[in-house]
């Protein structure tokens, strides 16, 4: 049926797969500080949820789906965050796509081009109009924003960190955002790493929670599966009211928020430790992330020094197009990775030594 297709994606080389790597060195998920393997949290999670004797996501949150696993963890981000209210969903894809719905007719959204796919799929079902603005560029910003006064509401739409580059959104693009409407910012890969108290970009800029809108994933930094919005009590209300993704998917499971609420736990009792893992990873490679990138000439190199690391048991991201413009290594700098074995395997893919 769609062999022919599949057969010119073989000879690129962007032939996709799924596979299971047992007991590999993992460099590749966004797992940024092993907590998707911490026993402790795993326990924790395991007895709250015997105690409310509900592990199943029954319906959706509008439809008694709603329950105290959620409450605990909406409560928890709003106070480590110092927003007015919370909201927890199924997936990032999912609450970027509710993201999108806050905007109508005669609204404007204003995108980084480098944003997140699920934000892409967003910005062509909204009612609002969707200009694109060049990566963390403020006076492309600026340009496409000229017009601004002319719309009801206005969004700017970023990451915090941006996922296949690994660079932090500017604080200047920040700023202009809150002085011509409201911020909208995808914490996906920040939350966890970034921040005084590691919350992301809001907590490390101090940014203005009145005039910011917040996604986060639960499945990167806090190891569980899902995702949340923060914003005030009008937005939070909005999206439970007219979000598709929100009212017509099944509600986040109660062991998926407890695992993410003992992660934040975790987090904040540890926090300087893991600050002084991050840090030494960032200083030691010079990065604003934990997201090391490395450019390679080709899909065909890019495979064979992939698969030339799993003989070693090591796991990196291997990205290719349409994903990058070319192709790229995508190494995470795990805080639960020992330093030597990331330097080994990062001087292997710029210089093909171990």
């Amino acid at each position: 049926m769609y062999k022919k297709e599949l057969d010119i994606l073989k000879s690129k080389g962007r032939f996709r797969e799924r596979k299971i790597y047992k007991n590999a060195i993992d460099l590749a998920s966004n797992d940024y500080l092993g907590l998707a393997e911490d026993e402790e949290i795993l326990d924790n999670a395991y007895f709250f949820a015997k105690k409310l004797k509900l592990h199943g996501s029954k319906a959706s949150m509008l439809v008694n789906g709603y329950n105290e696993a959620h409450k605990l963890l909406e409560d928890k981000l709003k106070e480590l965050n110092n927003f007015e209210d919370a909201l927890v969903v199924g997936s990032g894809f999912l609450g970027n796509l509710a993201l999108f719905e806050l905007g109508r007719k005669g609204d404007l959204f204003l995108v980084d081009r480098e944003y997140h796919a699920s934000g892409i799929v967003g910005s062509k079902i909204t009612g609002a109009k969707v200009k694109f603005f060049n990566h963390n560029d403020l006076n492309d910003l600026k340009e496409k924003s000229k017009d601004y006064k002319k719309y009801k509401r206005v969004f700017v739409v970023v990451e915090g960190i941006y996922s296949m580059a690994g660079d932090l959104v500017s604080k200047e693009i920040t700023d202009f955002a809150q002085e011509i409407g409201y911020l909208i910012i995808d914490e996906a890969h920040s939350v966890g790493v970034i921040g005084k108290n590691l919350m992301g970009i809001t907590d490390e800029y101090n940014l203005d929670t009145k005039k910011t809108i917040k996604m986060g994933t639960l499945g990167k930094a806090l190891g569980s599966y899902g995702a949340y919005i923060l914003g005030n009590n009008e937005v939070i209300s909005y999206l439970l009211n007219r979000a598709k993704s929100v009212i017509y998917t099944t509600a986040l499971s109660p062991m998926d928020s407890l695992l993410a609420y003992f992660a934040l736990e975790k987090i904040q009792d540890n926090l300087s430790e893991f600050k002084a893992l991050i840090s030494e990873r960032k200083l030691t490679y010079n990065l604003n992330s934990l997201i090391k990138i490395i450019p390679e000439i080709d899909n065909l190199t890019l495979k064979r020094k992939q698969n030339e690391l799993l003989e070693k048991n090591i796991i990196v991201g291997a990205i290719r197009p349409p994903t990058v413009k070319q192709p790229i290594y995508r190494v995470i700098l795990r805080t639960n990775v020992k330093m030597d074995i990331i330097s080994k395997t990062i001087n292997y893919l710029e210089r093909g030594k171990c």
